[in-house]
């Protein structure tokens, strides 16, 4: 199914509190998070994207512990986007569409381990409802060939990895991993959700 015939959502909740700037965020896990960044920084309404680590505690939030994969983190990133030009629904199905495979268990690819799992870390009930709801609804219409396992968790904190790895796909473009796992996500963003995207 192409990205752009993913339905959107069908529990509809609302967006919730938002910061003193008048956003939202969003913290999702989809294997390397250099490759997750870069699809989200394209999309209208993202204000910013941090990567990150989740899941764990502060003491192992580090690259080096983090690709062990015994400190119970994921790579991640937390999507700060403005709920009046976008919604977390949308961001969700890009998500679930476009910057991973959600059916592959704690992996993408190559990258193997807890870390790459598949995951939504929510912040809020109405949140985990339209998440868990629209995994239900996913599986049941079978837009991916296997069942989803993206694993729905709590954010109990999110902490931000280190600053290399902060706009890594557009500071690094010509490095191998960005061209070959991560700029064909971008492009077919591009391809597939033109009107979404920044000018």
């Amino acid at each position: 199914m192409a990205a752009d015939d993913f339905p959107l959502p069908e529990v509809t909740e609302p967006e919730g509190q938002v910061d003193e700037q008048g956003y939202k965020s969003l913290v999702l896990a989809g294997g390397c998070f250099w490759c997750v960044e870069a699809v989200f920084q394209a999309v209208e309404g993202v204000e910013e994207v941090v990567s990150g680590y989740a899941g764990g505690s502060a003491a192992t939030a580090t690259y080096e512990q983090v690709c062990s994969g015994a400190t119970g983190h994921a790579e991640v990133v937390k999507v700060c986007y403005n709920p009046a030009v976008v919604s977390r629904g949308f961001l969700l199905k890009v998500f679930f569409s476009v910057a991973h495979d959600p059916t592959q268990l704690n992996r993408q690819g190559n990258d193997v381990g807890t870390q790459y799992r598949s995951a939504v870390f929510y912040q809020e009930t109405a949140e985990k409802n339209q998440v868990e709801g629209y995994i239900k609804q996913l599986d049941t219409i079978k837009v991916w060939p296997h069942p989803l396992v993206t694993q729905v968790e709590f954010l109990d904190a999110f902490y931000p990895a280190e600053a290399y790895h902060q706009n890594f796909a557009r500071q690094n473009p010509a490095q191998p991993y960005i061209q070959a796992v991560s700029q064909p996500k971008v492009e077919k963003l591009k391809k597939e959700f033109t009107s979404y995207l920044k000018p």
